[in-house]
C-alpha cells in the first residue's frame, strides 16, 4: 500500500509550512527570548504569559480570533487589502501567520532557558574587552546557546507538523493550498478510507517519535560535553 498523490501533496505542504514557520520564528522569537532572559521589567511576566498562551488556549479559539483579525473586516485584513494583497484566510500565508502564533512558545521558551543558562558573567567579560552589546550577543551568547537553538528549532518544526485546529480554522481544506497532513487524515477518516488514514498517521507518529528520541539522546551528550 502506498500513499495517494493527494496525501503526498499534503505531506509536502506540511513540510513546507513547518520549515517556513521555523525560519520566521527563529528571527522573531530570538529577540523576544533574549529580552525575557535579560530584563527585569515588570512587563516580563505579562509578556511571558502572552507568549505561553497558545500552550493552554484551545486552538479553535486562537484560530477564531486570527480569522476575525485577518478577515475582510479585521484590522489585518483591511491593511492587507489596502496593500493590494487581498485577505489571508484560506491561503498558504494565512496558515504561516496562524502557525507562527501557535508555535511561538515552542521557539521562545527553549531559547529563553538557553540564554538564561549562559548567565551574565560571560557577557560582562566580553564588555570588559570592549565588545559592543551586539558583538557580545553574536560572539558569546549565541554560540553558548546553540543547543537551545537546536532544541527550539526541532520542537517548533515538529509542533507545526502536528497542527490541526488552527490550520483548519484559518486555511480550510483546499487541496494543494491549505490541506496539510493532519487535515488530510481527517478527510480520510470522514471518507472511511482507513487504510490511507492509517498509513499517513503512521508516518506522522514515526516522525514525532524519531524527533523526541533524537532530542532525548542528544541532550545527555550535550551536557556531558560541558
Amino acid at each position: 500500500m502506498i500513499l495517494e498523490p493527494e496525501a503526498l501533496q499534503a505531506l509536502w505542504l506540511t513540510v513546507k509550512l513547518s520549515a517556513v514557520v521555523t525560519v520566521i520564528l527563529l528571527v522573531v522569537g530570538t529577540p523576544i527570548a533574549w529580552w525575557l532572559s535579560r530584563t527585569r521589567s515588570p512587563l516580563k511576566a505579562p509578556v511571558g504569559a502572552v507568549v505561553a498562551l497558545p500552550l493552554v488556549l484551545p486552538p479553535t479559539v486562537l484560530g477564531f480570533y486570527l480569522l476575525l483579525a485577518m478577515g475582510p473586516n479585521g484590522f489585518v485584513g483591511k491593511m492587507t487589502a489596502a496593500l493590494g494583497l487581498g485577505t489571508l484566510p484560506f491561503t498558504f500565508w494565512g496558515l504561516v501567520i496562524a502557525s507562527v502564533f501557535y508555535s511561538l512558545p515552542f521557539m521562545v521558551q527553549p531559547l529563553q532557558n538557553a540564554f538564561e543558562s549562559v548567565g551574565r558573567r560571560p557577557l560582562e567579560v566580553a564588555a570588559t574587552l570592549r565588545a559592543s552589546p551586539a558583538d557580545a550577543f553574536f560572539t558569546v551568547a549565541v554560540p553558548m546557546a546553540l543547543p537551545g537553538f537546536m532544541t527550539a528549532s526541532v520542537m517548533t518544526f515538529a509542533h507545526t507538523v502536528g497542527e490541526f485546529g488552527v490550520v483548519l480554522m484559518i486555511g480550510g481544506n483546499m487541496a494543494g493550498q491549505t490541506r496539510v497532513a493532519s487535515v488530510q487524515i481527517y478527510d480520510y477518516v470522514e471518507a472511511m478510507q482507513y487504510e490511507q488514514a492509517h498509513l499517513l498517521a503512521a508516518i506522522l507518529v514515526a516522525f514525532s517519535f524519531i524527533v523526541l528520541l533524537a532530542l532525548h539522546l542528544w541532550r545527555p551528550r550535550e551536557r556531558s560535553a560541558h
